[in-house]
């Protein structure tokens, strides 16, 4: 079986790459499987882009294999787009889903419904040594909740409203998740490069 090695060290997406790459034959494994230490990378970047791109191709220059990794987050408008790339640790050091959550909830306050428009975002950056670093993006529309609700997926899941549902990510199954998640739109974009892995 082919493998791919994300760069993530989050077991939450770590499993939702595994299971998402599986429908290709291709076994995704993540820094969490390797048994070599490697360096925690530094997300400096301003971008989804620029945070993807410094894991990836950092593990890659490492490795000398290709890499794949994913900076993802969830952008809301009535907050100008925050928290954006500050997603995992909105709330400040260390990550704290349940913190960044009554965050977001805190700051959109009496915001109503039709104001509570947001989307996750990812993108997914492809660092092959020697070669130029591709990016795909995928998003999952949507609308923030006034309450968690749901105890699946991780995250922002238990606020966040797809279009089209009436539940929270977080109350769908691993499998519906799969079908709609920002994560699964970029990695169907991939599929030419993935279909060469193969």
């Amino acid at each position: 079986m082919k493998e791919v090695l994300i760069a993530t060290k989050n077991v939450g997406k770590a499993k939702e790459f595994q299971t998402l790459f599986e429908r290709y034959g291709i076994k995704a494994v993540s820094l969490l499987d390797l048994e070599q230490e490697l360096p925690d990378i530094e997300e400096t970047g301003s971008t989804f882009e620029e945070n993807a791109a410094l894991k990836s191709e950092g593990i890659a220059e490492i490795l000398n294999i290709p890499v794949m990794a994913d900076d993802s987050g969830l952008v809301v408008d009535a907050l100008d787009g925050r928290p954006g790339i500050f997603s995992a640790r909105y709330a400040g050091e260390p990550k704290d889903d349940k913190k960044n959550i009554e965050k977001v909830l805190s700051e959109l306050g009496s915001v109503p419904e039709e104001q509570r428009t947001a989307r996750f975002v990812c993108v997914i950056s492809v660092s092959v040594p020697g070669q130029k670093t591709i990016f795909k993006k995928g998003l999952c529309e949507g609308t923030i909740g006034t309450e968690e609700v749901g105890n699946h997926g991780f995250g922002y899941d238990p606020i966040f409203i797809p279009d089209g549902l009436q539940q929270t990510m977080a109350e769908l199954s691993p499998d519906e998740k799969n079908k709609i998640s920002h994560r699964s739109n970029a990695i169907i974009q991939l599929e030419d490069w993935i279909q060469k892995l193969v």
